[in-house]
């Protein structure tokens, strides 16, 4: 039993939790601010995990970001739920049949990585407020407090970055290098 924990959770480590910011910014562009990320990210570890434990798994990433986008999926189709309602409505061992999800996943997961080139692509002072922001989900005023800037220049930044994103991912996209 301790071997089996200590491979789960090495497994973990190596194969999951590198995907989190990832995971987290994905979440945060394509889904509503009401979500709570952090449940919504740990459900999905717990589920991820039930998962391999049942059956070995190829891609625990694409598995992840499919599980995580199914969890908000639902979260959004009924924002009124209980937490334990829904625990309690929906059997855990319906979740390991995401096989038609693989696709969009794959798609999803290469608009991340153009996103995260245009991210990197973004000057220093503009990238640090925008990942901030974005990945860590910190407020204007903490980013002020933390990079040493008024949260009017944090405002301005987020901006710049948005824009120049969108126009990065525009300029991606006539390229043809999807």
């Amino acid at each position: 039993m301790l071997n089996e924990n200590a491979e789960q959770s090495r497994w973990f480590h190596e194969k999951l939790q590198p995907h989190e910011p990832m995971l987290r910014a994905w979440l945060q562009s394509r889904f509503p601010s009401r979500l709570d990320l952090d449940d919504l990210i740990q459900e999905s570890y717990l589920r991820v995990l039930k998962a391999h434990a049942r059956v070995p798994m190829d891609n625990p990433k694409a598995f992840l970001f499919a599980t995580a986008r199914n969890l908000a999926l639902d979260y959004v189709k009924q924002p009124k739920f209980s937490r334990t309602d829904y625990l309690e409505q929906h059997d855990f061992a319906d979740f390991a049949d995401e096989g038609a999800a693989i696709p969009d996943v794959v798609a999803r997961n290469q608009e991340l990585e153009i996103l995260t080139k245009a991210v990197q692509a973004l000057p220093k002072r503009c990238r640090q407020a925008f990942t901030l922001a974005k990945i860590y989900g910190m407020s204007h005023k903490d980013i002020a407090r933390k990079l040493g800037i008024s949260r009017h220049t944090v405002a301005v930044q987020l901006r710049i970055g948005i824009v120049k994103c969108m126009e990065f991912v525009e300029e991606y996209g006539k390229k043809g290098t999807y």
